[in-house]
């Protein structure tokens, strides 16, 4: 088997809207710049490419190809795309270096949400027969699970007030939402989604982000600090709301216990994309009391669409580069209310 790193990672601000058009191009090209001069490489050292957004999301036909722009036209590239966040098209791009056939890839994603009513875009991803023609918004069906969870005593609003607060606070230094605040100001203000206020659900967010990976001794001369993928795993749930439980996500835990090797006692971080506080209790349920969650500041703080899952990678794997962190969990999800789920481990050696 070989042995594959992520290298590098950058990411565009997240903000409320940008001007630019959906193809994402004008977010990508400085992710770009930064990954050559921060590794000192060139695109030509690029051996394969690989992307994650959603032509649907932009209102345009094939704005994946549109989006290769930010790459250039010379020299010619070997490319690939996936219709999902880009946390998956790194999953095709470990594949593809598993194969022996490059030691190189580079994965980005982008979204612009802003260019639609986001709440509503993702109703199209519910069941086409019996859930999407009642146009149930994104935040109307969270809060379905949210009180399944109060209503079971799993968590409460304090709780759930408490992970906005901890992760505006952890906000990166690029995050759209940052500051610190104040729970019990926080538990007074109106609800959007009973029982979801305004804090307990991540912002409408436009974004790109990209990763390097390499594999063996090219990722010891790209990087000093490789952060090694040990594990990685992707696992559905029923797109059924009625067919599961609606308060846990087994398919992000069975994931990450594969991804793991069984040894989910070992991670000292986790970066989880959980785009509501509920979900974060949900998803961190079965980590250890000792990991740290979302020291990036998670989704909460900036929710790109088919990029934040790659951030939350990207984040993970920034705390090996820096030394402060030996071994790390990043979780990303598709689909509704925790539906399809991805975790990748990394460790420095």
């Amino acid at each position: 088997m070989t042995d594959i790193a992520v290298v590098g990672f950058a990411q565009a601000p997240n903000v409320a809207q940008t001007a630019g058009t959906t193809n994402g191009v004008e977010m990508l090209v400085p992710c770009f710049q930064q990954l050559y001069a921060e590794l000192g490489i060139t695109k030509s050292d690029i051996e394969f490419w690989c992307s994650g957004s959603s032509d649907y999301l932009a209102g345009r036909a094939f704005s994946f190809i549109s989006a290769i722009d930010a790459i250039g036209a010379v020299p010619p590239i070997n490319e690939s795309h996936v219709e999902m966040d880009a946390a998956w098209a790194l999953y095709e791009a470990w594949i593809k270096l598993m194969t022996g056939e490059v030691e190189t890839a580079l994965v980005y994603g982008f979204g612009k949400s802003s260019a639609g009513t986001l709440a509503k875009i993702l109703a199209m991803q519910l069941d086409p027969y019996l859930v999407a023609p009642l146009w149930p918004d994104s935040l109307s069906i969270a809060g379905l699970q949210a009180r399944a969870g109060i209503d079971a005593g799993k968590w409460d609003a304090r709780a759930m007030a408490e992970v906005a607060v901890r992760n505006r606070a952890n906000a990166h230094p690029v995050a759209q939402l940052s500051g610190n605040l104040d729970i019990e100001k926080l538990l007074q203000t109106d609800y959007i989604a009973d029982p979801l206020r305004a804090h307990d659900c991540a912002p409408v967010t436009d974004g790109a982000s990209a990763i390097v990976l390499a594999a063996g001794d090219r990722a010891r001369s790209l990087r000093e600090n490789p952060a090694w993928i040990s594990g990685i795993e992707h696992l559905i749930d029923s797109p059924n709301f009625g067919a599961r439980d609606l308060t846990t996500a087994p398919s992000a835990y069975n994931a990450a216990v594969k991804a793991s090797g069984g040894d989910l006692a070992g991670i000292e971080l986790a970066e989880l994309h959980a785009p509501f506080t509920h979900q974060e209790l949900i998803l961190s349920d079965w980590l250890p009391d000792t990991a740290t969650i979302n020291p990036s500041g998670g989704t909460l703080v900036g929710n790109p669409m088919f990029s934040a899952g790659l951030e939350r990678i990207g984040h993970a794997a920034s705390r090996i580069f820096d030394g402060s962190a030996g071994r790390v969990l990043a979780h990303a999800t598709s689909g509704p209310l925790l539906q399809q789920n991805l975790v990748a481990v990394m460790e420095g050696r």
